[in-house]
């Protein structure tokens, strides 16, 4: 079966075709434009803690590369095959290595390993003390989110469906589960998450699964949401961001279909509400916060899944997934502009801009927000936390 992978743009403008015919070339035009950003009054000022390079890099597609934070640490990775470890504090590098390889996901951190992957199949684990390299693994098939690993184990999702477990050891296969794959499918993949005995992913069908770690049976498999429509870019219901874990529950959302809420151990869903995402969404004790398709950042009960409130001011501003900030909701968009909203009421609280274009989320510790820009820079960003 042929499959083919569109980009996000490019979907959008697909399906607006589709979906509405505008009277007036003009007033398409219009309503195709990112809204203007009106000024707000900040009730604080974000200062640019520290800022570092990882040359120049550019890429005309959209990949899996976003910092991780793991201790002090913050690990980077860029296009062209270097990763660094820096200082969370401070931004000093503390080592860097070069690799050979077109990077299009990760690093993924823990246990002493930094993971990357390439877009051409190939998973390199680093020591996390001094970037030597430990284990490389061919999978054949791009990369683009990053793996997650256990104590033991290194969980790896492709694009062709598959989600492999690697013997965080030496990077050899234990167990491999997979998915069927639409003909057509956003660019992007979901990164897995862990939570006790199971691992969690959505897919480009519109599922999310959990499966053991010991050796990647299905503990359960639900859609979170439905194909719709007549033609392949209606029906698309891709699962492409990291679910988010919460107490008991977890959390997902997928492109033209749902968000929900399940029961972690059951996949029982407790609500479902319909909204489009493929950014994705972070949850906290009261709410779940959503970055939709079309740029509105939207709040949805915890409890219930009904809607609290949406801040519509950033429309058609390519959004990232939302990071959660003590009271405030990060998002940063398509111009560099980090945004900081209120947790109660979506109300804007701050806003800072970083020196190009981001894509990849935020990453919270404490008072600073980390982000990677599509240029190759790290930047960290501090902010009232409370």
């Amino acid at each position: 079966m042929t499959r083919r992978i569109v980009t996000l743009a490019a979907a959008a403008l697909a399906l607006t075709t589709l979906v509405a015919c505008s009277s007036s070339s003009t007033k398409k035009k219009n309503t195709d434009k990112p809204t203007a950003l009106v000024n707000i009054t900040a009730r604080f000022q974000p200062v640019r803690v520290w800022s570092t390079t990882l040359g120049k890099s550019e890429p005309k597609l959209r990949l899996g590369l976003a910092p991780e934070i793991d201790a002090n640490r913050v690990y980077g990775a860029g296009p062209h095959g270097e990763v660094v470890a820096l200082d969370l504090a401070t931004g000093r590098r503390v080592w860097e290595k070069q690799l050979k390889l077109a990077l299009s996901g990760g690093p993924g951190a823990g246990n002493g390993l930094v993971l990357v992957c390439s877009s051409g199949g190939t998973v390199v684990a680093l020591n996390a003390a001094d970037g030597a390299e430990r284990w490389r693994t061919e999978l054949n098939s791009e990369l683009l989110a990053a793996p997650v690993i256990t104590s033991d184990l290194a969980v790896v999702r492709t694009v062709d469906g598959k989600l492999y477990g690697l013997e965080a050891a030496d990077g050899k296969q234990r167990w491999v589960t997979d998915q069927q794959v639409p003909r057509l499918t956003l660019r992007g993949t979901s990164r897995p998450v862990v939570s006790g005995e199971l691992v969690y992913s959505g897919f480009d069908n519109g599922r999310l699964m959990a499966v053991t770690l010991a050796g990647g049976t299905t503990a359960w498999d639900i859609a979170v949401g439905q194909p719709r429509g007549s033609s392949e870019l209606q029906r698309l219901i891709d699962v492409d961001s990291p679910a988010s874990l919460d107490g008991d529950d977890i959390f997902a959302v997928a492109f033209q279909g749902h968000a929900v809420r399940l029961a972690r151990d059951s996949g029982r869903e407790i609500w479902a509400h319909e909204i489009s995402s493929y950014r994705g969404l972070a949850a906290d004790s009261l709410g779940v916060y959503v970055s939709t398709a079309d740029g509105h950042v939207v709040r949805l009960d915890r409890a219930s899944g009904a809607e609290r409130w949406r801040q519509k001011a950033l429309e058609r501003r390519s959004l990232t997934a939302p990071a959660l900030q003590g009271n405030s909701v990060v998002v940063a968009d398509y111009q560099g502009i980090i945004h900081w909203l209120s947790m109660d009421d979506g109300a804007f609280l701050a806003r800072a801009k970083a020196s190009a274009r981001i894509t990849s989320a935020p990453q919270v510790a404490g008072d600073l927000v980390v982000v990677q820009t599509d240029k190759g820079a790290i930047e960290a960003w501090r902010a009232p936390a409370k």
